[in-house]
């Protein structure tokens, strides 16, 4: 290989197809969604590899059809765990000393094959899998996962640039190594991008991952993890061990080789990891790095001079798209007495034209909720209002899991800001409105601020800029992603970097330079070119 200081090629967001009646992508996907339904997949482990197949299976099934069986995944224990690790450490030389670019080559080959003849098989099996309808799939599985490669892979080499001054006699570099161990990559069933994300973030930067995918999403987590094979990604870089966070985290975490913990997902689950990790802190050859994003209880405020019916837009797409299972979905809304009649006839009118039902309907804009266990949580918080006689169902409040787990857009108002619904993270399509004196509005700021330990997004609407300023200062804290007259859902790569503080993670920001220098170890090297050979300085000589 020639010597020379290689560029990547510009990053730029991959455009969002839109899957409009006529438009080849849709005849695409729907010839893919018919070719997936039809064949059912038997995935393994992938460790080294090597595929593992422990004939301990759990079906997949799809969250709208429940009949419908996608396939089987073989679940990993203790023993396929730790081969895993030992696979990770086994490829880590090799590919921590492979040259940048080759590694990057990886990663834009794949982001350059999903966004051609790929797409629709990611699009497809996140729809299948997750029950997501078309555009979100499209801006999840193929626009999002195609921008955290080629973004990832353009911070990489900004970190790499990043040198520190030289002065005469002495050149000081930098060496950004990746970290001593391997890391542990846990995402979540609602993203697919997050999916890809979090074992590939650190890889780019030269280190080995063991990769649990979610068990509500191995579907998916497989059709990435073929796609990086395909791009050449060496055997043993990213290890793929479905199974059970106790099965396969607890043997994992406990490995003195663990360098990094990157997770997306419950507070709970991450709170469990954090205090496993710093139990078992004398055991590791080194303090692991712990980046995690996890709930939200996120907010919208309006203030008096609010745009109605961008509102109540916001206010349906923000709290329902993908059933409201997003981290960052609206999930409590603070409406001025005076806004109040208008917004809720905006908002159930369009309420009352929302579909719902399979992704393979088009027409369709509620899907499922990802399982049983989600139908029941979520039905239960819908019950808990019904009786509460501080709470009044507007819209929704059906639901039924006879074919599938559908619930039915939910809202509800409370007129008790402390009211359960407006607290506690439900994870579904459920959304809280507390109405408040129009003159009230500082003060309805700081109930907001203090209403959540969780801290992700939140929104403002406003046309009066002072409102604005106003809600910005006082909800500084409270939401590490703060929209202004939009919905708090929709982060994009390179343009919003993504993350919470409080409760809602380490707010290490997925999809910027932030999260990417998290996975490397910096060694400072200075070279002297004409080193001192005399230990006596100037100020020790005699005066004349």
């Amino acid at each position: 290989m020639n010597n020379a200081a290689f560029q990547t090629p510009p990053p730029r967001n991959e455009p969002v197809l839109g899957h409009a009646p006529g438009a080849p992508e849709r005849a695409q996907l729907q010839a893919r969604l018919r070719e997936l339904r039809a064949q059912p997949v038997d995935i393994p482990l992938v460790i080294g590899g090597r595929e593992v197949r422990t004939g301990v299976t759990h079906e997949i099934r799809a969250p709208h059809e429940r009949s419908l069986v996608l396939g089987v995944y073989h679940a990993a224990g203790a023993a396929e765990a730790m081969q895993a690790v030992d696979a990770a450490l086994e490829a880590r030389p090799a590919w921590g000393r492979m040259a940048f670019e080759d590694r990057a080559a990886v990663f834009l080959k794949a982001a350059d094959l999903l966004a051609g003849g790929w797409r629709a098989t990611l699009n497809g099996a996140t729809m299948l899998g997750q029950s997501k309808n078309a555009f979100q799939a499209e801006i999840d599985s193929a626009c999002e996962l195609i921008d955290f490669l080629r973004f990832n892979v353009h911070y990489a080499r900004q970190i790499y640039h990043d040198q520190p001054l030289s002065p005469p006699g002495v050149w000081n570099r930098v060496q950004y190594r990746p970290l001593e161990g391997f890391v542990f990559a846990v995402p979540p069933f609602n993203f697919t991008s997050i999916a890809g994300n979090l074992p590939t973030a650190p890889a780019i930067l030269g280190n080995t991952v063991v990769w649990k995918p979610a068990s509500t999403a191995v579907y998916s987590a497989w059709h990435i993890h073929q796609l990086l094979a395909a791009a050449g990604l060496p055997p043993g870089v990213i290890n793929f061990v479905p199974g059970s966070g106790a099965d396969v985290g607890d043997p994992v975490l406990a490995s003195p080789h663990l360098a990094g913990l990157h997770f997306t997902g419950s507070a709970a689950t991450f709170n469990h990891m954090w205090r496993t990790i710093g139990a078992n802190i004398d055991r590791y050859r080194t303090y692991p790095r712990i980046v995690g994003e996890t709930g939200g209880k996120d907010f919208v405020v309006a203030h008096a001079s609010a745009d109605v019916p961008a509102l109540a837009t916001a206010l349906v797409r923000g709290a329902f798209e993908y059933q409201g299972q997003k981290c960052s979905a609206a999930s409590r809304a603070y409406i001025p007495d005076s806004l109040w009649p208008a917004v809720k006839a905006a908002m159930l009118d369009q309420l009352a034209s929302v579909r719902m039902g399979s992704v393979e309907d088009f027409g369709n804009f509620v899907n499922a909720v990802i399982d049983a266990k989600a139908y029941g949580s979520i039905t239960g918080y819908i019950e808990d209002a019904r009786r509460s006689g501080v709470a009044e169902i507007l819209a929704g409040g059906t639901y039924a899991d006879a074919e599938g787990y559908f619930i039915a857009p939910t809202v509800i108002q409370a007129s008790d800001p402390g009211y359960r619904t407006m607290c506690e993270e439900i994870f579904g399509p459920v959304l809280t409105v507390h109405v408040y004196p129009e003159a009230r509005f500082a003060e309805t700021l700081e109930v907001v601020d203090a209403t959540s330990p969780y801290a992700l997004t939140g929104a403002i609407f406003a046309q009066d800029r002072r409102a604005v300023v106003q809600a910005a200062d006082a909800l500084e804290g409270a939401a590490g992603n703060f929209y202004v007259n939009d919905k708090p859902t929709g982060a994009v790569v390179g343009q919003q970097p993504f993350g919470g503080a409080r409760a809602s993670g380490t707010n290490d920001k997925a999809g910027s330079y932030l999260n990417l220098v998290r996975w490397v170890s910096a060694r400072a090297i200075k070279e002297t070119f004409d080193p001192p050979r005399d230990h006596r300085y100037p100020f020790l000589l005699p005066d004349r």
